[in-house]
């Protein structure tokens, strides 16, 4: 079936701390008020909080996946992602937890790290 956008849903507003807002007609998913993913209207690709210089390199790697907006994108650590050509929800859920962590305040994202760790040892 494919990675859809009620997977992202899904696996963004459980991630601690989300709520998902309209936004410029879109679906956004903030943590603490703040973006770190937001739907495409036409619910085929997502747009991610990455660091500006990390994304040459995935979009080098897997131009079929990763995408920016030319003159949308340029400035922003932000990159796009098509849904189509995700592997599996793994992957998804991988994407959108990088761009929580590097948007949520440190202390929140700490917390959750510990939890999860937690959660796989004991």
């Amino acid at each position: 079936m494919g990675t859809t956008a009620e997977d992202v849903r899904r696996i963004a507003l459980a991630l601690p701390e989300t709520e998902e807002k309209l936004a410029w007609g879109m679906p956004t998913f903030r943590v603490k008020g703040k973006i770190f993913a937001s739907l495409a209207d036409d619910d085929d690709s997502i747009g991610v909080k990455c660091p500006i210089e990390d994304r040459e390199e995935l979009i080098a790697a897997e131009p079929g996946k990763f995408f920016l907006r030319p003159g949308h994108d340029d400035n922003f650590a932000w990159l796009r992602v098509r849904l189509a050509a995700l592997d599996d929800g793994n992957e998804l859920e991988a994407i959108l937890l990088d761009a929580w962590r590097l948007t949520a305040p440190r202390r929140l994202a700490e917390e959750y790290e510990g939890e999860g760790e937690e959660a796989t040892t004991g």
